[in-house]
C-alpha cells in the first residue's frame, strides 16, 4: 500500500520538462544513473545542492536498481520534515505569464500567483524565495504556498517584536482602499483616509508610493492587523519644531517664513512648526490700505521678532523694522513753517495725505485747503498722484503725525481785518449761506461775517432768515465786532436803522388800544401786526379758544382784530396784548 500511495503521489506531481512516467517506484532505479541524473521531484542534481539521497544515488550508480528498502529511505529523504504554516524557502523553477512554480524540497512543487511579488520584472529561475506553506496536499496532491502570506508573516513578526503602539515606523502607500491606503511598512498596515493628513480633505492619491513617517495607533494581535497615523506624526513634529522655536526665539532676531494666510488688519507667516503675525502697522513705516500690497501667499519673507509669548505660542512679527525708522529726525528735517513738495496718496473726507518720503506721510486737513474756498471733499480740489506744494503747520514725532497746510501758501486775508473792517463800518457782502442761527456774509475772498438771527429785526419775531434774506442776495449791514485772530467777524442787520423802541415804549403804554393784522396762528396764542415791524402776541390764555383748530375757525391770517396792550416788556422787547371788550 505504501508503494501504491507513493506511485500516485509521483503521478500527481509529473512536470512538463519531464518527470515520472506513471512508472512504479520499483522501476525508478534506471532513472538515477550518470551524470545528469534526475532527482525524485525532477530536478537536475546540477541546478540544486545534492542532498542525501542524491550522493546515496551516486553510491548505487553502478548496480542500476535498488531494492525497496533502499528505494523507501531515499524517499524519506528526500521529503523534508516541514510542517503546515511555517514559512519555508523555495526555488524558482519556472516563470510563466501569470504564475510562478516553486521548489520547497516536498513530493510537488507550488503555484503562486505572479502578483504576489512586488518587483515580479526581476524575477529569475533559481532565486531563492520565503514562501508560507498553506497545505502539504490539496484536492490534486500538490503543495499550497503563499508569497504573500509569508511576507505578511515575517513582516507581523518583525513588527511585533520590533514596535509597539505609538512608535514611528517608516512606510510607503501602496494602494487605495475603501476609506484610505494600504501601506508597506514591512507588511500592509491601514492608513484611515482621517488620519492621512492634518487637512479634512486630503488627495490621497498624492501619498501614493511616497517613503513617509507614521505612528502606529492600533495593533491587533488577533486579526494581524495595525493601524498607522501621519497625521499623528506631522502634528508631533509641529510640536516639536513649535518648542524647539520657543527656545531659540529672541526679540530682535531676523526669522524666515512663509506667507500662510492673509487678512485685513495683516499676515500670518509660517515659521516652521508655529504661525507669527505680521501686523499690517508692522509692514511698512509708509501707509499701505491692505496687506495684500506688499505680500502674496507663499512668499518668502525675513521678518524681526518683535515679541512672543512661551505660554500663549504667540510671535508678534515686524517687516518694515528691517531698515531705519525715517521719523527718527524728522522734526529736523520738516520744521514748522517750511515749505514741502509731495504726491497725494490718500484722499478721505476730512483730508488728504501727502507722502513726503517714502514711509512719511502728511495730512492737509480739509480746512487748510483754502482760506475763502469751502469744499465738501478734498477731491473737488486734489487727485490721488498729484504732486502739491505744501507748508509744515505741525510736527509730532511721537505719535508720527506731520500737519500740513495749501492755503498758507498765500496771504492770510485776516491779517489786517480789523483795519479794513473796523467796528460800525458799513460793509457790503453776499449771503453765502443761510443756518438756523443766521446768515453768512462773504465781504471779500477769505472772509465771511455772520448776521445772527437776533440782529436781523428790532422788533419782528425772525424764526429762520430766510423770512428776510435769501442765498447769493447782496445785503448791507454794520460791523458789530471783529475778532482776527480767531477769525470771526459779527455783523447786524437792525443797526442800519434807528432803534423803534424808545418811540415805541412811549406810544404802547398799558391799555393802549389799536387794531393790527393778523400775521400768524400758533398754538399758544395770536402775533399781530402793530405797524410795520412791529409785533406783538394775543396769548391763548386771553381767548375763548384754547386750541390750534379753534383759533383757525375763527380767526384768518390777514384779518383785522381789535386788541389793546395788556404788558409791555423793555429789556425783552415784547408787546403782550388782549381783546378790546366790546
Amino acid at each position: 500500500m505504501l508503494w501504491k500511495k507513493r506511485d500516485e503521489a509521483a503521478k500527481n506531481n509529473e512536470r512538463k520538462e519531464g518527470g515520472f512516467q506513471d512508472k512504479p517506484l520499483s522501476s525508478l532505479g534506471d532513472e538515477f544513473k550518470g551524470e545528469n541524473a534526475k532527482d525524485i521531484g525532477g530536478r537536475k542534481d546540477d541546478d540544486t545542492v545534492k542532498d542525501n539521497a542524491e550522493q546515496e544515488n551516486e553510491k548505487k550508480d553502478k548496480k542500476g536498481f535498488f531494492d525497496d528498502e533502499e528505494l523507501s529511505a531515499l524517499y524519506d529523504a528526500t521529503v523534508k520534515n516541514i510542517k503546515e504554516g511555517q514559512v519555508v524557502k523555495s526555488r524558482i523553477v519556472e516563470i510563466r505569464k501569470s504564475d510562478v512554480i516553486v521548489d520547497i524540497g516536498y513530493k510537488s512543487e507550488g503555484i503562486i500567483p505572479l502578483s504576489e511579488f512586488q518587483e515580479s520584472d526581476k524575477l529569475k529561475v533559481g532565486d531563492l524565495v520565503e514562501v508560507l506553506l498553506e497545505s502539504k496536499e490539496d484536492e490534486n496532491g500538490s503543495v499550497v504556498v503563499s508569497k504573500q502570506k509569508a511576507d505578511k508573516l515575517q513582516g507581523w513578526e518583525r513588527i511585533i517584536s520590533t514596535y509597539k503602539e505609538s512608535d514611528i515606523i517608516q512606510g510607503k502607500p501602496t494602494r487605495k482602499v475603501k476609506g484610505g491606503l494600504m501601506v508597506d511598512i514591512g507588511m500592509e498596515a491601514f492608513l484611515p483616509a482621517s488620519l492621512a493628513s492634518m487637512k479634512p480633505f486630503t488627495n490621497l492619491d498624492a501619498l501614493l508610493g511616497q517613503n513617509l513617517e507614521f505612528k502606529i495607533v492600533k495593533i491587533n494581535r488577533s486579526r494581524k492587523n495595525i493601524v498607522v497615523s501621519r497625521k499623528d506624526v506631522l502634528q508631533q513634529r509641529i510640536e516639536e519644531s513649535r518648542q524647539r522655536l520657543m527656545q531659540e526665539l529672541k526679540k530682535g532676531h531676523l526669522i524666515t517664513g512663509i506667507v500662510k494666510n492673509i487678512t485685513d488688519f495683516g499676515a500670518f507667516i509660517d515659521l516652521g512648526g508655529m504661525d507669527g503675525l505680521l501686523h499690517i502697522t508692522d509692514m511698512s513705516w509708509g501707509r499701505i490700505s491692505h496687506p495684500s500690497e506688499m505680500l502674496a501667499m507663499g512668499d518668502k519673507v525675513e521678518v524681526v521678532v518683535l515679541d512672543y509669548n512661551k505660554e500663549t505660542n504667540r510671535v508678534s512679527l515686524g517687516l518694515k523694522q528691517k531698515t531705519a525708522n525715517p521719523w527718527e529726525d524728522v522734526d529736523k528735517k520738516y520744521p514748522p513753517g517750511s515749505k514741502i513738495k509731495g504726491k497725494v496718496v490718500n484722499l478721505m473726507p476730512y483730508g488728504a495725505f501727502v507722502e513726503l518720503e517714502k514711509g512719511i506721510e502728511g495730512l492737509i486737513h480739509i480746512s487748510e485747503l483754502s482760506w475763502s474756498k469751502r469744499y465738501s471733499h478734498p477731491n473737488e480740489l486734489l487727485a490721488i498722484g498729484d504732486v502739491i506744494e505744501a507748508v509744515v503747520l505741525e510736527v509730532d514725532k511721537d505719535n508720527q503725525k506731520i500737519s500740513l497746510g495749501m492755503k498758507q501758501l498765500e496771504a492770510d486775508p485776516w491779517i489786517d481785518a480789523d483795519e479794513k473792517f473796523p467796528v460800525g463800518a458799513r460793509v457790503k457782502g453776499k449771503v453765502r449761506n443761510l443756518t438756523d442761527y443766521g446768515a453768512f456774509i462773504e465781504l471779500e475772498e477769505g472772509i465771511d461775517g455772520l448776521i445772527h438771527i437776533s440782529e436781523i429785526s428790532w422788533t419782528k419775531k425772525i424764526s429762520h432768515p430766510r423770512e428776510v434774506l435769501k442765498k447769493g442776495q447782496k445785503v448791507e449791514a454794520v460791523v458789530l465786532s471783529v475778532d482776527s485772530k480767531n477769525r470771526k467777524l459779527s455783523l447786524g442787520l437792525k443797526q442800519l436803522t434807528s432803534d423803534p423802541w424808545p418811540k415805541v415804549t412811549e406810544i404802547y403804554k398799558e391799555g393802549y388800544e389799536t387794531q393790527g393784522k393778523i400775521m400768524k396762528l400758533t398754538n399758544f396764542g395770536i402775533f399781530v401786526e402793530l405797524e410795520k415791524d412791529l409785533e406783538g402776541l394775543l396769548h391763548i390764555s386771553e381767548l375763548e379758544e384754547k386750541t390750534l383748530p379753534e383759533l383757525e375757525s375763527k380767526y384768518k391770517v390777514g384779518d383785522k382784530i381789535a386788541v389793546k396792550v395788556i404788558k409791555l416788556d423793555e429789556e425783552q422787547r415784547k408787546i403782550a396784548l388782549g381783546l378790546q371788550k366790546k
